[in-house]
C-alpha cells in the first residue's frame, strides 16, 4: 500500500514506554514537563514539516524517510534505532484546530535517533537530513483503533544484523502495551497538536501545521520501545542493517520472526518490515 509520504507531516510521541526515556539518557530533559498521569508521555515533537513557513525550522522541511538505508550523519557517533509502531491518520480540521484523526494505516518504524548531548528540542536529534529514518513499505490497513482492531495483535520486534547475526535490539513488546493506546492516544495527540506550548524541549506544533497549510494526513511513530542490554549500549555501525518487524503474534513466535530476518524472508502480507542498511555520509 503506498502513500505519499512527502506530503504528510510527520511527528513521534515522547516517553510511551515506561522506562524507554531513562534508557536513553533523556529523562532528564523532561523533568520539568507536566503530565496529567504518571504513566502518560511527555510530548508530541516534529519529525518532517512538508511546507516551509517563518514559523517552522529549516531542517523540519528535509525530508528524512528511507525505507531502504540510513546515511549516519557526520560527526556524530551515538546513533540507536528507536523502533516503533507507526500509524497514518487522515485530519479533520475545524478552523484552525484538529477535531478529528481517523487511522489508515499502520506500519515498522524507526524514529531513529543521534544521542546528542545538550539538544535543546527533540527533534535536533531525530532529523539530521536525508535518509535519517525510517517508514515501512509494507504498512497494514486498518479499519479501526481500538481492542478490536487488526493491530491489537501485533507485537514490536527489532534487530541489529552485523556480520550476519541478529541481536534484539528491542524488547519484543505488544503494541497494546503502550502507555497510551487507541482512543486515549489519540484524545492526546489531538490536544498536544493543537496545544503543546514552545517550553523545554517540546515545540508548538499548531503553528507548524497552519504554516503547512494544515496537511489532511499525518504519520506519527507512537513510542518507542524499551532497549535490550544489548541495545542499550550498542550503537549503529557502517554496514548493520537496522531492522523493525511488526508481526501478528496468533500466527509468529519470538523464534519465526528471528528466522525471517536473518533469512530476509519479508515475502508476508501480515507483517509490517523496515530493513535499513546503514551508510556513512
Amino acid at each position: 500500500m503506498n502513500f505519499e509520504l512527502k506530503n504528510m507531516a510527520a511527528f513521534g510521541v515522547a516517553g510511551n514506554f515506561t522506562g524507554h526515556l531513562e534508557q536513553a539518557g533523556e529523562a532528564v530533559d523532561f523533568k520539568n514537563v507536566l503530565v496529567l498521569e504518571e504513566n502518560a508521555p511527555k510530548a508530541i515533537f516534529p519529525t518532517y514539516i512538508p511546507e516551509k513557513s517563518e514559523v517552522c525550522p529549516e531542517f523540519l522541511n528535509v525530508f528524512p524517510f528511507d525505507s531502504e538505508k540510513i546515511i549516519y550523519p557526520e560527526g556524530q557517533t551515538k546513533l540507536q534505532i528507536e523502533p516503533e509502531c507507526a500509524v497514518v491518520f487522515d485530519v479533520c480540521w475545524n478552523g484552525n484546530k484538529i477535531e478529528k484523526l481517523s487511522p489508515v494505516v499502520f506500519g515498522a518504524s524507526n524514529d531513529c535517533s543521534i544521542r546528542r548531548e545538550g539538544a535543546k528540542k527533540i527533534s535536533l536529534k531525530k532529523n539530521w537530513g536525508k535518509s535519517s529514518k525510517g517508514f515501512s513499505a509494507s504498512a497494514i490497513k486498518l479499519d479501526s483503533f481500538d481492542k478490536e482492531s487488526i493491530i491489537n495483535d501485533y507485537r514490536i520486534a527489532s534487530f541489529i544484523v552485523r556480520n550476519g547475526k541478529a541481536y534484539a535490539y528491542g524488547e519484543d513488546s505488544a503494541i497494546r502495551d503502550y502507555s497510551y493506546i487507541y482512543e486515549k492516544l489519540i484524545n492526546w495527540m489531538i490536544d498536544k497538536l493543537n496545544n503543546q506550548k514552545n517550553e523545554g524541549p517540546a515545540e508548538d506544533i499548531n503553528s507548524y501545521l497552519i504554516g503547512a497549510g494544515k496537511p489532511d494526513r499525518i504519520l506519527v511513530s507512537i513510542g518507542a520501545t524499551r532497549y535490550t542490554e544489548f541495545g542499550e549500549s550498542n550503537f549503529l555501525k557502517k554496514g548493520d542493517r537496522s531492522v523493525v518487524i511488526l508481526y501478528p503474534e496468533s500466527v509468529y513466535s519470538e523464534n519465526d520472526i528471528v528466522n525471517i530476518v536473518t533469512s530476509r524472508s519479508y515475502d508476508k502480507a501480515d507483517i509490517s518490515v523496515l530493513d535499513q542498511v546503514v551508510e556513512e555520509n
